[in-house]
């Protein structure tokens, strides 16, 4: 046998997985792309927002935040700065939204003004903050992951397309992975918006994961952007704006069905949201700097799929993430990583429970 672990997905799902895996046992990551991450990874809101998502991403969000702090203690420069999220909204809707949410705190009109003088005073009559927002150095928290993997004795091959998954029972699996033929005793499903299409190579059932489109855009201002600003969004969460350097990074939110692939930005999305968000600050969005896409996949619950597949043995999921894979990144890899060794915490038993493939409603 080649490996103890083999992972399927460059992103940053498969390198954290790798970096937790790596001191342990024999890893290879194989990635279809000439880049790791090329896909959601590298195209996303880069922020870790603890007030975001349902509580199991909550709590993987908290630990996450925790263990890249650690991480940072020996970087050049830090993998987070404080980022706060400004939640904008009626009175009765921000309310509602901290009643339900510990991380957020009410805020008046005037304090929310005090804190983003560049909002329109009439756009909204209240505010939620959530202080411990972060925003996250993506390439650096990504290149950490992958350089720790592979000085823990990681392989990581690009260009590496897996073309079959060929299951042998309790002896694990024959893989192709571009020219390579690679064998393993546990395959990791880390494939992004491709896992189940991977999942289908090795005659495992789907767990319905659709990949979904988000764009984003970068764009130019008429008036200065204060660089320290807060993430600024409606209590719908239908768009949000923040600084990026002296630029604008903003995004319509959508969630649109797509088929796997290089997503592609649709302008009209990018056109609508610049007349929106010019109607709640007085910035005055000037022009387009660049835009992309990427694919948030997720199944029908929204919670990540991470686990042994009880009907393949060996197979193991780690994918769906949507919009929360960087932010749960470190703690979803060392749960992941538990899982596989066999030494998950009957304190974690609740968690893994929740996200696990066998739970209900799933494929």
């Amino acid at each position: 046998m080649d490996y103890d672990v083999l992972i399927i997905g460059g992103g940053i799902a498969g390198l954290s997985l790798a970096w937790r895996l790596a001191p342990q046992l024999s890893v290879v990551v194989v990635e279809a792309e000439s880049t790791l991450a090329f896909h959601s990874s590298s195209r996303s809101a880069r922020q870790m927002q603890p007030s975001y998502g349902p509580a199991p991403i909550q709590e993987l969000t908290m630990r996450t935040l925790e263990f890249v702090e650690q991480m940072s203690a020996g970087l050049p420069a830090p993998i987070l700065v404080p980022r706060p999220l400004l939640t904008l909204g009626t009175q009765n809707d921000v309310a509602a939204l901290v009643a339900r949410n510990a991380h957020l705190v009410p805020l008046s009109h005037a304090e929310t003004m005090e804190r983003s003088p560049d909002l329109h005073p009439g756009a909204f009559e209240a505010a939620a903050l959530d202080s411990t927002a972060m925003e996250v150095d993506v390439p650096s928290l990504i290149e950490f992951y992958r350089s720790q993997a592979v000085a823990a004795g990681a392989l990581v091959l690009t260009n590496s397309r897996v073309g079959s998954v060929v299951p042998h029972g309790s002896a694990g699996f024959s893989v192709t992975a571009g020219e390579r033929c690679l064998t393993a005793g546990v395959v990791v499903n880390a494939a992004g918006a491709w896992a189940d299409t991977v999942a289908q190579l090795g005659g495992v059932r789907s767990r319905g994961l659709v990949p979904h489109r988000r764009s984003a855009a970068i764009v130019s201002t008429e008036h200065a952007v204060n660089p320290a600003g807060p993430m600024v969004q409606p209590t719908d969460e239908s768009y949000y704006f923040r600084p990026d350097g002296p630029h604008l990074l903003i995004s319509p939110c959508e969630s649109i069905p797509a088929e796997p692939g290089d997503a592609q930005v649709v302008d009209a999305d990018i056109s609508e949201l610049i007349s929106r968000i010019g109607a709640v600050t007085t910035l005055g969005i000037t022009g387009v700097v660049r835009a992309w896409t990427g694919l948030r996949t997720h199944p029908v619950d929204g919670l990540p799929v991470v686990g042994f597949d009880a009907d393949v043995p060996n197979f193991f999921w780690l994918a769906g993430q949507g919009g929360y894979g960087i932010q749960t990144s470190a703690a979803l890899a060392g749960l992941a990583a538990a899982l596989i060794t066999g030494t998950l915490t009957d304190d974690d038993g609740a968690l893994a429970a929740a996200l696990s493939p066998q739970r209900a409603g799933l494929g």
